[in-house]
């Protein structure tokens, strides 16, 4: 498939998605092309910023852009791990045990303030986000195709919180920080319908089979030896980095090409380009970096993406 016939059919659908949703979610065309990135590359999105931002709008008018069940759990230190998987109740008619699903399944799931529930409630998510599965009770059941889990933290308030272990980071592919929309947008919010009563008039532009369709294709966008061997350097900067005791993965590196190949399809386009890699190198690398440092909240995150945006000036793209 030439660029041409790629923008003409799946990329022009793409492009109608990112379009429906930012009518929605206004002033943030950037979040809202990394968020349709992580669900076309099947991966898991962090978010990382203040409450009162559209996060939960984010979700919903994807979910109802793409004919998706929805749910949002809110993380307390209370929650347990069944009230997110399910649990299995006595029939008393059949005298037989039944399963009660949990919120997880669904195909996109918004976990807010998942720093805020317990170790064991947090990794009862680790199962679900690396294999679309659940196991309970000695059964596991697949969970929706397709699964996005939409996850929120607050960086600055962390009274009550328990941070998330760098095992369960590595699960997410990119990680965003949304930001306050400029003067100019938070006025357009204003001035029209109140968004939360507007994404309830949002009529779906992709069926899942579509989802299902351009995932597959997003996966098959080609990358060549250059652009690997772009990847490999990135990631073996970041192990001899002196200020970053924890170094990218493995897994953090086919993450890296994961999301490339997805930008590049929504691009419009079958093959990948340097400029793909540069657009998710920060989204996908920051929060997988350990770093030698004390600081905390948005200037520990901002220091880690400062360390990638270097190691993307310092070394050289392929031509």
């Amino acid at each position: 498939m030439t660029p041409t016939q790629l923008a003409s059919q799946p990329g022009r659908r793409v492009h109608r998605l990112l379009e429906q949703v930012q009518q929605i979610f206004i002033g943030k065309e950037d979040v809202v092309r990394l968020t349709v990135v992580a669900l076309l590359a099947k991966g898991h999105l962090l978010i990382e910023d203040v409450p009162g931002i559209g996060k939960t709008l984010l979700g919903v008018a994807l979910a109802r852009s793409i004919q998706a069940t929805f749910h949002r759990i809110q993380f307390t230190s209370d929650l347990l791990p069944s009230d997110i998987l399910g649990v299995s109740v006595l029939n008393q008619s059949e005298r037989a045990f039944e399963f009660r699903p949990g919120p997880i399944f669904s195909h996109i799931l918004l976990a807010d303030e998942i720093n805020r529930s317990t170790p064991k409630t947090q990794s009862a998510l680790l199962e679900a986000m690396s294999e679309l599965q659940v196991t309970m009770d000695g059964t596991t059941r697949p969970l929706p195709d397709p699964f996005l889990v939409l996850a929120t933290q607050n960086p600055v308030e962390y009274h009550g919180t328990y941070p998330l272990p760098e095992a369960q980071l590595d699960r997410f592919l990119l990680r965003v920080r949304i930001g306050y929309p400029s003067p100019e947008d938070e006025k357009r919010i204003l001035q029209g319908m109140d968004p939360a009563e507007r994404v309830k008039e949002l009529e779906p532009i992709l069926s899942l089979s579509e989802i299902r369709s351009l995932q597959a294709e997003a996966g098959a966008v080609r990358v060549s030896d250059a652009l690997l061997d772009y990847a490999v350097a990135l990631a073996e900067a970041t192990r001899r980095l002196p200020s970053v005791k924890l170094g990218l993965s493995p897994r953090g590196s086919l993450a890296l090409v994961r999301a490339a190949r997805a930008h590049a399809f929504v691009d419009g386009r079958d093959y990948c380009v340097p400029d793909d890699f540069k657009a998710v190198a920060v989204p996908v690398m920051a929060h997988r970096l350990l770093l030698d440092t004390s600081l905390l909240g948005v200037a520990r995150i901002a220091e880690s993406e400062g360390v990638v945006e270097g190691l993307l000036k310092s070394l050289p793209a392929p031509g």
